[in-house]
């Protein structure tokens, strides 16, 4: 059977001296810069909060928030019994582990306490972080493709990939792609246009509950066709942890979609 063997890639894509930069950081730069630049130019197109200035003091509080979140969530829903019994590497975060759920739980807590700080509703900041979140998550899984990680599980569709870190060697479904399309360049491009309409923009929360949603259902359909070891299993039969953890995304993001809806515009 045809299979696409990819070659090995070396996570390090810069060294000097004992400075090595990952392409998975690389990557949560990029999308950090990414969606600071985008947020601004959101931001600009209308008079409602939050303005240009206060999107540059929010990327400080954005960036803790991810790393935060993502980093004690990966900690407390995917192998807590491991980093109790050895709690310093819980700080290594170089060694990778991140968890998006727990990046989302710390963003959501930015956005509260900086809205609450700036004195203007969390919603309208919320929607901007929603529309640009798919720069970050595109990048992201690009970054798990080169790196060779979270592959998909065998299969025998003519665009089967054999991953160089498989020790089986087996030709698995491109998984990492998948989430790279669905999660990134769809839900970018649908948010992306939505928020280019004034009616919506004006119904605070609604492209943030869109977001919760559309990234919900997305996780939940490709994490049929990922491959999963000790860490990352079926939490009941049936249904892994990412799927478990998307399920409140999926029934927030309605109730928030519901909410907007009901709202007067603003």
């Amino acid at each position: 059977m045809f299979a696409i063997v990819l070659p090995p890639i070396d996570p390090v894509a810069v060294e000097i001296g004992p400075l090595a930069i990952r392409w998975y950081a690389l990557a949560y730069l990029a999308g950090f810069i990414g969606g600071w630049r985008y947020c601004i130019h959101l931001a600009r197109r209308t008079e409602l909060p939050p303005r240009p200035h206060d999107i540059d003091d929010f990327v400080a509080w954005a960036v803790i928030g991810v790393i935060l979140g993502g980093r004690l969530g990966f900690v407390l829903f995917y192998n807590l019994p491991y980093y109790l019994e050895n709690p310093l590497e819980i700080l290594m975060v170089w060694q990778g582990g991140m968890s998006f759920h727990g990046g989302l739980l710390g963003i959501v807590a930015a956005i509260l306490l900086f809205s609450h700080v700036r004195g203007f509703s969390p919603w309208y900041l919320g929607d901007l972080v929603a529309v640009v979140a798919p720069i970050g998550l595109f990048l992201g899984r690009m970054a798990n493709f080169v790196n060779a990680e979270l592959y998909g599980r065998p299969t025998d569709v003519p665009w089967a990939m054999v991953f160089p870190t498989d020790p089986e060697r087996l030709p698995r479904h491109p998984s990492q792609l998948y989430e790279a399309f669905l999660e990134g360049i769809v839900l970018f491009v649908l948010l992306a246009v939505l928020a280019r309409r004034e009616s919506v923009r004006r119904r605070p929360g609604l492209l943030a509950g869109l977001f919760l949603i559309g990234y919900g259902i997305a996780r939940s359909l490709v994490e049929f066709l990922r491959q999963y070891g000790p860490m990352y299993g079926v939490v009941i039969p049936g249904v892994t942890m990412g799927q478990l953890l998307s399920i409140p995304m999926i029934l927030a993001g309605l109730w928030i979609v519901w909410r907007a809806n009901r709202s007067r515009p603003g």
